[in-house]
């Protein structure tokens, strides 16, 4: 028997011994999902929320960055950008202000709304999903929109569901890219209720089977560390039977759990970290994206506290795109210009160097790396979502890289 023949056999055996586990991995870590992610959640109040949301936030960005960043050059002095990527990014964060100021709406029945009598919480809940289904088809909406009802807790429950069969039966068809935020999980039990909850709320409103699909937020203790020393919220990505898109960090509920005060609560607490490394690992290769949380200091009042503002949100954005979270909540609209200064700064920044490295890498030429195929997925991926928000343009990538965005994506694969 030639060694070839013994390798033929050997392979056949290792194929059947390990066919049950190929069939988990493929399973359970299907790979990064496709398509686009938005680069922030925003979070308006129920009973705030209108058709004209959208719009709205847009108009009172401008206005903000208008009264405290009038310029490239005021903009780089508030947020602390060099004047060159001020220079880069400027023009582009007003025209996003303009064509799309909003990429994810979540309109909130939680703590943003907070315990209301059933008659107008009910009441709130018809005209909301009412105002949603007419933004969408006037062109007034955001990409990616949901909402978020209180959740599977013992005292909430009853609420939590009527809230979300009471939105779906008066929004009509599911606006694309339609999730609802499931809050304060604190055991897989309440995931696996929410996917049953899914399955029998869709043929009830005449929704396509697995078109509902849901966030887990992730603000108690108990999501993150179990009893038994496990960590419960990568149980909970699997036992979502496919329907989660993204674990989403709660900046305050999980800080005070753990006995942060409030002068200490922040994105950058030692134990937001953890907690975020936690999700991050737990949702590697399963196809559900991670979420930062918000920053409560609001970028209002006169221009040093607003410029203020503006500057911690700036590094908060930017600190969470280095440790690899690309998306985050936003609270007000005057964060919005922050968000997408410090959004597009990242990826102007890191444009040339990683269109030069992608350039080498598919051209085999000596760069001065040793690129392997996931440097280089990453470097795709990091394009990608430069092209999917508006930081870089498809003329600046096929000039660089020398691709267009269809083949670009093949790359991140």
């Amino acid at each position: 028997m030639t060694t070839a023949d013994r390798v033929t056999g050997l392979a056949a055996e290792l194929d059947l011994r390990l066919a049950a586990a190929d069939g988990q991995l493929s399973t359970a870590y299907p790979g990064e999902p496709s398509g686009r992610q938005p680069v922030h959640t925003v979070y308006v109040p129920a009973d705030r929320y209108t058709e004209d949301t959208v719009p709205s936030w847009g108009r009172e960005a401008r206005a903000v960055l208008a009264g405290h960043g009038r310029t490239a050059h005021e903009l780089a002095d508030a947020l602390g950008l060099p004047p060159r990527t001020a220079v880069e990014v400027y023009d582009r964060v007003r025209a996003k202000l303009e064509r799309e100021p909003v990429e994810d709406l979540r309109i909130d029945f939680e703590d943003g709304y907070g315990n209301r009598p059933d008659t107008e919480e009910d009441a709130a809940v018809q005209a909301a999903a009412k105002a949603l289904a007419t933004a969408t088809a006037d062109g007034r909406g955001s990409p990616f929109c949901g909402l978020r009802f209180k959740g599977f807790e013992a005292p909430t429950r009853r609420r939590g569901l009527r809230t979300l069969a009471l939105f779906l039966e008066h929004l009509g068809p599911l606006p694309d890219g339609f999730v609802v935020t499931l809050p304060k999980v604190t055991s897989v039990d309440q995931v696996e209720a929410m996917v049953l909850t899914a399955e029998r709320l869709e043929p009830w409103y005449g929704l396509e089977p697995g078109s509902l699909r849901f966030e887990i937020q992730v603000e108690t203790p108990q999501a993150i560390l179990g009893a038994d020393g496990t960590a419960p919220v990568a149980w909970m990505v699997h036992a979502s039977a496919g329907r989660c898109t993204g674990l989403h960090y709660g900046t305050y509920d999980y800080s005070a759990a753990l006995g942060v005060s409030a002068a200490h609560q922040s994105l950058e607490h030692p134990v937001a970290d953890h907690a975020k490394a936690v999700m991050q690992v737990a949702a590697a290769g399963t196809g559900v994206r991670v979420c930062d949380g918000s920053t409560n200091v609001l970028p209002v009042g006169g221009s040093e506290a607003v410029r203020a503002a503006w500057r911690l949100h700036a590094r908060l954005v930017r600190r969470s795109l280095e440790g690899g979270i690309h998306q985050g909540w936003d609270l007000h609209p005057g964060q919005l210009p922050s968000r997408y200064a410090a959004v597009y700064a990242f990826f102007r920044e890191g444009l040339p160097a990683a269109a030069a490295r992608l350039r080498s890498y598919r051209e085999r030429a000596d760069s001065g790396f040793l690129d392997e195929p996931a440097t280089a997925r990453a470097m795709a991926g990091f394009l990608l979502r430069g092209l999917d928000c508006g930081a870089i343009d498809a003329a600046e990538v096929h000039t660089l890289v020398g691709i267009e965005p269809p083949a670009l994506r093949s790359l991140t694969r």
